[in-house]
Formats: structure tokens, sequence, C-alpha cells
């Protein structure tokens, strides 16, 4: 069908050109594309900077906070800094898989220095781009290599970014109950039965801790009966870790489940960020390690990867490698970093723990124990979207609108705000 449009000079144009113009009568390379919709957390951050009011609060930012709402960079990530500064070292391209001292560090922080899979080394760690970048090359390498259903399925709700990333990778996304919103908890029952339905040799997505949005983990039993059903069903777990210490303070326990899963038997495929537990945000580290069945798959795996990471980004940036392998392979760091990270966890809990006196203190006659129970940085609260909408326009106190907010943004000196503000809303 020909164009109707009226040209620059006021003429019809009449040509197949969707009727879109520039001046010169050229048709516009973009014409047809369309206004994206605003990112929902980004979109809150931006209606927080125009708000006046004095005790505005901004719960919708994913980064860690110190108790005066700053941001914070850890010590011992200030000292690793001067070591490698020091050194004057140069700054030649990594190779395609990254810095090595990184990948065996990173590999040994997850799955523990004695762990069997590294003692036979029948597994493979590539240094990514932070998390998100460790989920697509692991999506993409998935997309082209997995033999099973090119299905993902995903916990309900998760991580909104994990949708995009395995849909563009070219993956089928599926879900699994996980979160029941009556009791603000794990819906274990409801897990169970969807798990044991997912289609043989499937994908199945698992936060190894501090689960995203909720804050709802499984207990360790819970784990062991998941880790039995997947194995029953044959599925593939794909364990996304972005808050390895950072969730409880301890990072064995951070890690049990996807040990659990190796020493079952199971060869995952993990995505690791170091943005949360060593605050290198902007610094982009991640790891992405696949469990194969002997030494000689890993070669085949690793090479392959090799191969896929070329031509997105062809190599990792080095300076972010750089300090989180000095901290992990420096006695004194590592400890200093230990520290650091148990105190960061231990803030985010305290603030859990405050704000529900708070509510109690307010005559809050709500249960509000989830708020307790949940782990990591974000928590769940049950607030409904009125409930939100109320909060932004009567208290200035910023959230995305399922109620979701990050326990970083609160501090000793709002908390007690927050809680009055919160009760006014739920009466």
């Amino acid at each position: 069908m020909n164009c109707n449009s009226f040209t620059s000079n006021g003429e019809i144009c009449g040509l197949k050109c969707r009727g879109l113009h520039l001046v010169g009568d050229w048709s516009s390379w973009w014409g047809g594309v369309q206004m994206g919709p605003p990112d929902p957390i980004l979109g809150v951050t931006e209606a927080f900077k125009r708000d006046t009011n004095p005790k505005k609060m901004n719960l919708g930012v994913g980064a860690y906070r110190d108790d005066q709402g700053k941001p914070f960079v850890l010590s011992c990530v200030r000292k690793a800094e001067a070591l490698i500064a020091a050194k004057q070292l140069d700054k030649e391209y990594l190779p395609i898989g990254g810095l090595g001292e990184f990948n065996k560090a990173c590999a040994q922080l997850a799955l523990g220095d004695n762990n069997e899979v590294l003692k036979s080394s029948r597994s493979i760690t590539v240094q990514t781009i932070s998390g998100t970048g460790s989920l697509r090359i692991g999506a993409n390498f998935l997309s082209r290599f997995h033999g099973g259903p090119l299905d993902v399925y995903l916990p309900k709700p998760s991580w909104g970014n994990h949708t995009p990333i395995f849909r563009d990778a070219g993956m089928q996304l599926k879900a699994y109950r996980y979160y029941d919103p009556s009791t603000c908890g794990f819906d274990f029952k409801g897990a169970l039965e969807d798990i044991s339905k997912i289609p043989e040799q499937s994908v199945i997505l698992l936060h190894a801790c501090a689960h995203n949005p909720t804050g709802v983990d499984p207990r360790p039993e819970q784990w062991k009966e998941i880790a039995d059903i997947v194995k029953k069903r044959n599925l593939l777990p794909f364990f996304d870790m972005a808050y390895q210490g950072f969730a409880s303070g301890d990072i064995d326990r951070d890690a049990w489940a996807v040990r659990y899963f190796i020493e079952q038997g199971h060869d995952i495929v993990l995505s690791q960020s170091f943005a949360k537990n060593m605050g290198l945000y902007g610094e982009r580290v991640g790891g992405f390690t696949v469990v194969c069945k002997d030494a000689d798959e890993a070669k085949r795996v690793e090479s392959q990867l090799k191969i896929l990471i070329r031509p997105i980004y062809s190599n990792p940036p080095m300076n972010g490698a750089r300090i989180a392998t000095t901290i992990l392979n420096t006695p004194d760091l590592r400890s200093l970093w230990l520290e650091e990270v148990h105190g960061m966890a231990n803030r985010i809990i305290k603030m859990r723990e405050q704000l529900v006196a708070g509510l109690k203190k307010q005559g809050s006659s709500h249960n509000w124990q989830h708020v307790i129970d949940q782990i990591g940085m974000f928590c769940f609260t049950g607030l409904k979207p009125e409930q939100v909408e109320r909060l932004t326009k009567e208290y200035s106190v910023y959230m995305t609108k399922d109620g979701r907010i990050s326990m970083a943004g609160v501090t000793s000196g709002n908390v007690g705000y927050l809680a009055q503000a919160i009760h006014e809303v739920t009466k």
C-alpha cells in the first residue's frame, strides 16, 4: 500500500515508505521504533529525585547503603586497590575466559576449597561481566548446546531481568510456584507439585540464597526435597548466586544449597556476582561455572564458552577481577572482607528487626514476622499497590508497586518514620 503522508514540501508521498519522513524526503531508518516502557526501578529513582520532601526515602535501589544512607566502599577493596596500584601492572587484554587466578578463586568460593569437582578438574569457570553477563553467557550456552527442551523454569516471581536474559537468548520461559502471598513466605507445597511436573531435561533456575525479589529462601531440609525431585525429573539446575555472604553474613551457609546439589550428583551450572558481597557494582565482576561429567568434557565446554564470548565482548574487564582476586587470595584481606560482609548482612538484619519493632510500637495489629524471616537485601512487605501509592503520595516513601523494599535504604535514622508510614496505610 502506497503512503498518503505529506512530505516536507507539502506533496503526497505515494511511495511504500510507511509514512516515515525526514527533511529532503528521506525515509527515517528508525521511524518505526516505538518508545519502550520505563524501567520500573529506575522510574522509582527518578520520581524520588524530583521529590522535595526532606523525609523522602528511596527503597527501590538494589545497592547497599550504610547507616547514613550513603554508598559504601569496603575497606578491603581500598586496600586491594592500593596493593594493585603499587605493582604498576599493565593494561593488556585479559584472555577470552578472563583472569585465571580469579576464575580459580571464584569457583573455590562457591564450591569450597576441597570440593571433589575442583580436585578432579571436571568444572570450568569463566570470568563474566557481573551476574547479568554470567546469566546471559549461560543462557546462550544452553540455547546452543542443551540437548533437552529449551525451556527454563523460573520461580514465580523471580528477578525481573531473568525473563529478558533467557528470552533474548532463545530460551522459552516457564514458571513454578514459589512465593505464597497469603503467608509472605515460601510456597513449599506448590513448588514441589510444580517441579514434579516439569518435563524431563528442562532447565530449572534456582536462587542460591537471598531470593530476589522476595527474600524468601527454602530451609535446608526443604532444599533436600527439592534436590530429590530435581534429580528424579532429570532437570538441569541453574543456580543464580548473587549474594554469597551478603545474605546471612556466612559465605558457607549461603552456598549450602549449591554444594548440596553437587554432593547429590547434580551437574549444575552456576552464575556468580561480586557486586553486592564486595560492593564492586560498577566494576562488573562475575563468573559462570559449568560442572561436567569429567575433565575432558570440561575442556570441550570451555572451548565453546570462549567461542560464545568472543563475538559478544571479546574478553572481560580486568580491574574488578584483580580486586576480587587480591581480596580472596590475600589472607589478611580475606579475613577483613569476611568481617565487612558479615557487618553489611547484620545491618540489614538489624533494620528488619527494628522495622517490625517500630510497627508494633505504632500499634499495628498485623503480623509482620515475615519481615524478619525473609533474608537478604529485599523484603516483600505484602503491601498492596494502593497502599504503596499512598506511601509515595502521602509520605514520600518510594518502592516498586509490588511492595518490594530494599532494606539497604532503611537506616536507624529513618526506620521509625517508615514504620509510622506503613502503619498509617495498613490500618
